[in-house]
Protein backbone atom coordinates (compact mmCIF):
# COMPACT_ATOMS: atom_id res chain seq x y z
CA UNK A 1 0.00 0.00 0.00
CA UNK A 2 1.24 3.54 -1.17
CA UNK A 3 2.03 5.75 1.96
CA UNK A 4 -0.40 8.46 2.57
CA UNK A 5 1.46 11.56 2.38
CA UNK A 6 1.21 14.11 4.96
CA UNK A 7 0.06 17.40 4.52
CA UNK A 8 2.70 20.43 4.82
CA UNK A 9 1.62 22.97 7.77
CA UNK A 10 2.74 25.95 8.88
CA UNK A 11 4.56 24.46 11.89
CA UNK A 12 6.63 22.74 8.61
CA UNK A 13 7.67 25.72 7.18
CA UNK A 14 8.67 27.32 10.59
CA UNK A 15 10.70 24.67 11.56
CA UNK A 16 12.54 24.59 8.29
CA UNK A 17 12.82 28.44 8.21
CA UNK A 18 14.02 28.80 11.84
CA UNK A 19 11.52 30.97 12.53
CA UNK A 20 8.50 31.61 14.62
CA UNK A 21 4.82 30.47 13.49
CA UNK A 22 3.97 34.22 14.10
CA UNK A 23 6.18 35.30 11.49
CA UNK A 24 5.40 33.05 9.07
CA UNK A 25 1.47 34.06 10.01
CA UNK A 26 2.60 37.37 9.29
CA UNK A 27 4.57 36.42 5.58
CA UNK A 28 1.72 34.39 4.59
CA UNK A 29 -0.89 37.31 5.60
CA UNK A 30 1.72 39.81 3.95
CA UNK A 31 1.39 41.99 7.29
CA UNK A 32 3.86 44.66 7.49
CA UNK A 33 7.18 44.75 9.85
CA UNK A 34 8.53 42.12 8.90
CA UNK A 35 12.32 42.13 7.38
CA UNK A 36 12.70 41.87 3.68
CA UNK A 37 15.60 39.10 4.05
CA UNK A 38 13.55 37.40 6.82
CA UNK A 39 10.66 37.40 4.57
CA UNK A 40 12.80 35.90 1.81
CA UNK A 41 13.53 32.99 3.59
CA UNK A 42 9.85 32.17 5.03
CA UNK A 43 8.94 32.61 0.99
CA UNK A 44 11.89 30.13 0.20
CA UNK A 45 10.83 27.36 2.49
CA UNK A 46 7.03 28.05 1.44
CA UNK A 47 8.00 27.73 -2.21
CA UNK A 48 10.61 24.41 -1.36
CA UNK A 49 7.85 22.39 0.94
CA UNK A 50 4.93 23.23 -1.11
CA UNK A 51 2.88 24.56 1.66
CA UNK A 52 -0.75 25.51 0.50
CA UNK A 53 -2.14 28.75 3.60
CA UNK A 54 -5.53 26.63 4.23
CA UNK A 55 -7.64 29.70 4.10
CA UNK A 56 -9.59 28.93 7.23
CA UNK A 57 -6.41 29.38 8.97
CA UNK A 58 -5.72 32.74 7.12
CA UNK A 59 -9.73 33.78 8.47
CA UNK A 60 -8.73 32.51 12.00
CA UNK A 61 -5.43 34.71 11.66
CA UNK A 62 -6.86 38.25 11.14
CA UNK A 63 -10.14 40.00 9.95
CA UNK A 64 -9.88 39.19 6.23
CA UNK A 65 -11.27 36.47 4.76
CA UNK A 66 -9.58 36.31 1.39
CA UNK A 67 -12.63 35.92 -0.34
CA UNK A 68 -14.27 38.24 -2.58
CA UNK A 69 -18.06 37.90 -3.77
CA UNK A 70 -19.32 38.29 -7.43
CA UNK A 71 -22.84 38.98 -7.99
CA UNK A 72 -24.19 38.61 -10.90
CA UNK A 73 -27.83 38.96 -12.23
CA UNK A 74 -29.94 35.15 -11.64
CA UNK A 75 -32.89 35.29 -13.91
CA UNK A 76 -30.58 36.70 -16.92
CA UNK A 77 -27.73 34.33 -16.58
CA UNK A 78 -29.40 31.28 -15.65
CA UNK A 79 -31.64 31.81 -19.20
CA UNK A 80 -28.26 32.22 -20.83
CA UNK A 81 -26.96 29.60 -19.27
CA UNK A 82 -30.34 27.32 -20.61
CA UNK A 83 -30.63 28.62 -23.41
CA UNK A 84 -26.69 27.67 -24.50
CA UNK A 85 -26.77 30.41 -27.13
CA UNK A 86 -22.53 31.31 -26.84
CA UNK A 87 -22.95 34.16 -24.24
CA UNK A 88 -19.65 34.20 -22.34
CA UNK A 89 -19.63 37.37 -20.06
CA UNK A 90 -20.08 34.83 -16.91
CA UNK A 91 -16.88 32.72 -18.26
CA UNK A 92 -15.02 35.74 -19.01
CA UNK A 93 -15.93 37.91 -15.87
CA UNK A 94 -14.60 34.88 -13.55
CA UNK A 95 -11.71 34.11 -15.72
CA UNK A 96 -10.19 37.78 -14.90
CA UNK A 97 -11.75 37.40 -11.12
CA UNK A 98 -10.27 34.13 -10.28
CA UNK A 99 -6.84 34.97 -11.69
CA UNK A 100 -6.66 38.14 -10.36
CA UNK A 101 -7.99 36.50 -6.74
CA UNK A 102 -5.00 33.86 -6.88
CA UNK A 103 -2.28 36.21 -7.65
CA UNK A 104 -3.50 38.17 -3.79
CA UNK A 105 -4.38 34.22 -2.04
CA UNK A 106 -7.52 34.82 -2.34
CA UNK A 107 -10.62 32.68 -3.46
CA UNK A 108 -13.60 34.17 -5.88
CA UNK A 109 -17.24 32.93 -4.84
CA UNK A 110 -19.59 33.50 -8.09
CA UNK A 111 -23.50 34.28 -6.26
CA UNK A 112 -26.76 35.06 -8.75
CA UNK A 113 -28.79 37.75 -6.84
CA UNK A 114 -32.70 38.56 -8.32
CA UNK A 115 -32.24 42.25 -8.52
CA UNK A 116 -35.95 43.12 -8.71
CA UNK A 117 -37.28 40.44 -5.37
CA UNK A 118 -38.64 41.09 -2.61
CA UNK A 119 -36.34 38.89 -0.46
CA UNK A 120 -33.49 40.84 -2.22
CA UNK A 121 -31.82 42.13 1.07
CA UNK A 122 -32.37 38.99 3.37
CA UNK A 123 -30.90 36.71 0.60
CA UNK A 124 -27.85 39.18 0.35
CA UNK A 125 -27.75 39.36 3.78
CA UNK A 126 -27.65 35.67 4.68
CA UNK A 127 -24.55 34.85 1.99
CA UNK A 128 -22.64 37.71 3.30
CA UNK A 129 -23.20 36.74 7.11
CA UNK A 130 -22.10 32.97 5.76
CA UNK A 131 -19.04 34.17 3.56
CA UNK A 132 -17.71 37.32 5.60
CA UNK A 133 -16.20 38.56 2.61
CA UNK A 134 -13.68 40.90 2.08
CA UNK A 135 -15.44 42.51 -0.93
CA UNK A 136 -18.04 42.47 -3.44
CA UNK A 137 -18.03 43.22 -7.25
CA UNK A 138 -21.33 44.02 -8.50
CA UNK A 139 -21.99 43.94 -12.44
CA UNK A 140 -25.16 45.62 -14.17
CA UNK A 141 -27.87 46.15 -12.97
CA UNK A 142 -26.65 45.21 -9.70
CA UNK A 143 -24.27 48.04 -9.73
CA UNK A 144 -27.22 50.69 -10.40
CA UNK A 145 -29.18 48.82 -7.32
CA UNK A 146 -29.56 50.96 -3.82
CA UNK A 147 -31.43 48.21 -2.02
CA UNK A 148 -27.60 46.31 -3.11
CA UNK A 149 -25.53 48.87 -1.99
CA UNK A 150 -27.51 49.68 1.43
CA UNK A 151 -27.27 45.18 2.17
CA UNK A 152 -23.47 45.87 1.62
CA UNK A 153 -23.05 48.84 3.40
CA UNK A 154 -24.86 47.22 6.34
CA UNK A 155 -22.81 44.44 6.29
CA UNK A 156 -19.49 46.64 6.14
CA UNK A 157 -18.54 44.91 2.49
CA UNK A 158 -16.17 47.17 0.33
CA UNK A 159 -17.62 47.19 -3.36
CA UNK A 160 -16.38 47.58 -6.48
CA UNK A 161 -19.35 48.76 -9.38
CA UNK A 162 -18.75 47.22 -12.59
CA UNK A 163 -20.39 49.99 -14.89
CA UNK A 164 -20.73 52.63 -12.61
CA UNK A 165 -19.02 56.11 -13.40
CA UNK A 166 -20.94 59.05 -11.47
CA UNK A 167 -20.90 59.75 -7.64
CA UNK A 168 -24.48 58.65 -6.48
CA UNK A 169 -26.49 61.17 -4.51
CA UNK A 170 -27.61 60.29 -1.32
CA UNK A 171 -26.11 58.82 1.83
CA UNK A 172 -24.51 55.52 0.09
CA UNK A 173 -20.72 55.43 -0.74
CA UNK A 174 -19.81 55.43 -4.57
CA UNK A 175 -17.37 53.04 -4.07
CA UNK A 176 -14.85 51.63 -6.46
CA UNK A 177 -16.11 52.32 -9.69
CA UNK A 178 -14.61 50.28 -13.03
CA UNK A 179 -16.42 50.29 -16.18
CA UNK A 180 -16.09 49.81 -19.79
CA UNK A 181 -15.76 52.99 -22.26
CA UNK A 182 -19.06 51.99 -23.34
CA UNK A 183 -19.77 55.14 -25.01
CA UNK A 184 -16.34 55.49 -26.57
CA UNK A 185 -16.77 51.89 -27.95
CA UNK A 186 -20.59 53.10 -29.72
CA UNK A 187 -18.81 56.45 -31.17
CA UNK A 188 -15.56 54.19 -32.39
CA UNK A 189 -18.40 51.42 -34.40
CA UNK A 190 -20.29 55.14 -35.49
CA UNK A 191 -17.52 56.10 -36.99
CA UNK A 192 -16.40 53.49 -38.92
CA UNK A 193 -19.10 53.00 -40.78
CA UNK A 194 -19.02 56.85 -41.13
CA UNK A 195 -15.56 56.04 -42.71
CA UNK A 196 -17.15 53.49 -44.81
CA UNK A 197 -19.46 55.85 -46.26
CA UNK A 198 -23.14 55.11 -44.48
CA UNK A 199 -25.18 58.25 -43.43
CA UNK A 200 -28.71 56.63 -42.13
CA UNK A 201 -26.81 54.20 -39.31
CA UNK A 202 -30.01 52.50 -37.02
CA UNK A 203 -29.28 51.88 -33.36
CA UNK A 204 -30.74 49.51 -31.29
CA UNK A 205 -30.44 50.07 -27.82
CA UNK A 206 -30.71 48.24 -24.60
CA UNK A 207 -33.10 48.55 -21.57
CA UNK A 208 -33.07 51.40 -19.47
CA UNK A 209 -32.63 49.92 -16.64
CA UNK A 210 -28.88 49.04 -17.45
CA UNK A 211 -26.86 52.91 -17.47
CA UNK A 212 -24.78 51.86 -20.21
CA UNK A 213 -27.61 51.09 -22.64
CA UNK A 214 -28.02 55.24 -22.31
CA UNK A 215 -24.33 55.69 -22.76
CA UNK A 216 -24.19 53.70 -25.83
CA UNK A 217 -27.17 55.82 -27.28
CA UNK A 218 -24.78 58.73 -26.13
CA UNK A 219 -22.17 57.82 -28.05
CA UNK A 220 -23.87 56.69 -31.44
CA UNK A 221 -26.02 59.89 -31.23
CA UNK A 222 -22.83 62.57 -30.28
CA UNK A 223 -20.85 61.00 -33.67
CA UNK A 224 -24.26 60.78 -35.51
CA UNK A 225 -24.45 64.71 -34.30
CA UNK A 226 -20.24 65.46 -34.88
CA UNK A 227 -21.22 64.50 -38.81
CA UNK A 228 -24.13 66.52 -39.15
CA UNK A 229 -26.50 63.85 -39.72
CA UNK A 230 -30.09 63.10 -38.07
CA UNK A 231 -30.44 60.11 -35.04
CA UNK A 232 -34.09 60.27 -34.20
CA UNK A 233 -36.13 58.44 -35.89
CA UNK A 234 -32.91 55.48 -35.99
CA UNK A 235 -33.31 54.45 -32.58
CA UNK A 236 -34.98 51.10 -31.21
CA UNK A 237 -35.11 49.90 -27.89
CA UNK A 238 -34.66 46.01 -26.92
CA UNK A 239 -33.58 43.83 -24.05
CA UNK A 240 -30.91 41.98 -25.37
CA UNK A 241 -32.73 39.13 -25.35
CA UNK A 242 -32.92 37.78 -29.50
CA UNK A 243 -37.10 38.35 -29.87
CA UNK A 244 -36.69 41.90 -28.73
CA UNK A 245 -33.76 42.34 -31.40
CA UNK A 246 -36.16 40.49 -34.27
CA UNK A 247 -38.96 43.34 -33.24
CA UNK A 248 -36.48 45.94 -33.56
CA UNK A 249 -34.65 45.34 -36.36
CA UNK A 250 -38.28 44.75 -38.09
CA UNK A 251 -39.04 48.38 -37.18
CA UNK A 252 -35.91 49.72 -38.57
CA UNK A 253 -36.37 47.97 -41.74
CA UNK A 254 -39.92 48.77 -42.30
CA UNK A 255 -39.19 52.68 -42.65
CA UNK A 256 -39.67 54.42 -45.68
CA UNK A 257 -36.28 55.43 -45.61
CA UNK A 258 -34.76 52.49 -43.74
CA UNK A 259 -30.87 52.67 -42.36
CA UNK A 260 -27.90 51.17 -44.99
CA UNK A 261 -26.42 49.84 -41.50
CA UNK A 262 -27.60 48.53 -38.17
CA UNK A 263 -25.56 49.12 -34.52
CA UNK A 264 -27.19 46.13 -32.19
CA UNK A 265 -26.37 46.90 -28.70
CA UNK A 266 -25.56 43.06 -28.01
CA UNK A 267 -24.37 40.23 -29.93
CA UNK A 268 -28.07 38.31 -29.94
CA UNK A 269 -29.88 41.49 -30.79
CA UNK A 270 -27.40 41.72 -33.73
CA UNK A 271 -28.28 37.72 -34.60
CA UNK A 272 -31.86 38.31 -34.92
CA UNK A 273 -30.70 41.64 -36.87
CA UNK A 274 -29.34 39.49 -39.45
CA UNK A 275 -33.19 36.96 -39.07
CA UNK A 276 -34.73 40.61 -40.16
CA UNK A 277 -32.47 41.18 -43.14
CA UNK A 278 -32.72 37.79 -45.01
CA UNK A 279 -36.51 37.80 -44.10
CA UNK A 280 -36.57 41.66 -45.98
CA UNK A 281 -34.58 40.25 -48.99
CA UNK A 282 -31.22 42.17 -47.95
CA UNK A 283 -27.90 40.67 -48.02
CA UNK A 284 -25.67 41.66 -45.44
CA UNK A 285 -23.21 43.59 -45.85
CA UNK A 286 -23.62 44.13 -49.70
CA UNK A 287 -27.32 45.74 -48.68
CA UNK A 288 -26.80 46.47 -44.56
CA UNK A 289 -24.02 46.75 -42.58
CA UNK A 290 -23.96 45.50 -39.44
CA UNK A 291 -22.23 46.02 -36.03
CA UNK A 292 -22.34 44.20 -32.66
CA UNK A 293 -21.28 44.63 -28.96
CA UNK A 294 -19.76 41.94 -26.71
CA UNK A 295 -17.62 39.92 -29.30
CA UNK A 296 -18.63 36.06 -27.99
CA UNK A 297 -17.48 33.30 -29.79
CA UNK A 298 -20.76 32.97 -31.42
CA UNK A 299 -20.30 35.99 -33.85
CA UNK A 300 -17.15 34.52 -35.47
CA UNK A 301 -19.18 31.83 -36.74
CA UNK A 302 -22.10 33.24 -38.38
CA UNK A 303 -22.55 34.09 -42.10
CA UNK A 304 -20.71 36.55 -42.99
CA UNK A 305 -18.98 36.90 -39.48
CA UNK A 306 -19.73 40.23 -37.88
CA UNK A 307 -17.92 43.17 -36.79
CA UNK A 308 -18.45 43.71 -33.24
CA UNK A 309 -17.14 46.04 -30.28
CA UNK A 310 -15.15 44.04 -28.19
CA UNK A 311 -16.04 44.21 -24.72
CA UNK A 312 -12.72 43.38 -21.90
CA UNK A 313 -14.62 41.64 -19.09
CA UNK A 314 -11.92 39.71 -17.69
CA UNK A 315 -9.53 42.71 -17.58
CA UNK A 316 -12.19 44.82 -15.79
CA UNK A 317 -13.17 42.34 -13.28
CA UNK A 318 -9.75 41.64 -12.74
CA UNK A 319 -9.51 45.44 -12.17
CA UNK A 320 -11.86 45.35 -9.48
CA UNK A 321 -10.34 42.78 -7.68
CA UNK A 322 -7.35 44.17 -7.89
CA UNK A 323 -8.47 47.75 -6.39
CA UNK A 324 -10.80 45.93 -4.23
CA UNK A 325 -8.05 43.95 -2.34
CA UNK A 326 -4.89 47.01 -2.65
CA UNK A 327 -7.62 49.88 -1.57
CA UNK A 328 -10.65 48.55 0.21
CA UNK A 329 -11.59 51.41 2.45
CA UNK A 330 -12.61 53.63 -0.61
CA UNK A 331 -15.88 55.30 0.85
CA UNK A 332 -16.16 58.51 1.42
CA UNK A 333 -13.66 60.07 -1.24
CA UNK A 334 -13.28 57.14 -3.53
CA UNK A 335 -11.04 57.49 -6.65
CA UNK A 336 -12.33 58.78 -10.25
CA UNK A 337 -13.90 55.88 -12.19
CA UNK A 338 -11.47 53.71 -13.79
CA UNK A 339 -12.33 53.48 -17.87
CA UNK A 340 -10.94 50.81 -20.10
CA UNK A 341 -11.63 51.27 -23.33
CA UNK A 342 -12.96 48.60 -26.01
CA UNK A 343 -11.82 47.50 -29.42
CA UNK A 344 -13.66 47.16 -32.49
CA UNK A 345 -13.01 43.64 -34.32
CA UNK A 346 -13.62 44.33 -38.10
CA UNK A 347 -14.71 41.42 -40.10
CA UNK A 348 -17.30 40.74 -42.66
CA UNK A 349 -20.14 42.33 -41.75
CA UNK A 350 -19.76 45.74 -42.77
CA UNK A 351 -19.06 47.65 -46.59
CA UNK A 352 -19.11 50.69 -47.77
CA UNK A 353 -23.36 50.79 -48.86
CA UNK A 354 -24.86 50.16 -52.25
CA UNK A 355 -25.18 53.88 -53.20
CA UNK A 356 -21.20 54.71 -52.22
CA UNK A 357 -19.85 51.02 -53.66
Amino acid sequence: MARRRLAVTIKHVAADAGVSLQTVSRVINSEPNVRPEMRDRVQASIDRLGYVPSIAAQRMSGSRSYLILALNDRERTIADWRARQGTDWVDQMLLGGMLECAEHGYRLIFELVDTHADHLERELGAALSALQPDGAILTPPHSDNPRILATLKRHHVPYARIGAQGRDDGALPAGIRVSMDDEGAARRATRHLLDLGHRRIGFISGPAEYRLSGWRVDGWQAEMAAAGLPAEALLETGDFGYASGLRAAQALLARADRPTAIIASNDQMALATIEAARDAGLAIPADLSLVSFDNTPLVRFTTPPLTAVDQPIAETTAMAVRLLITAPSVTLDPPAPVIIPMGLVERASTAPPPDVA
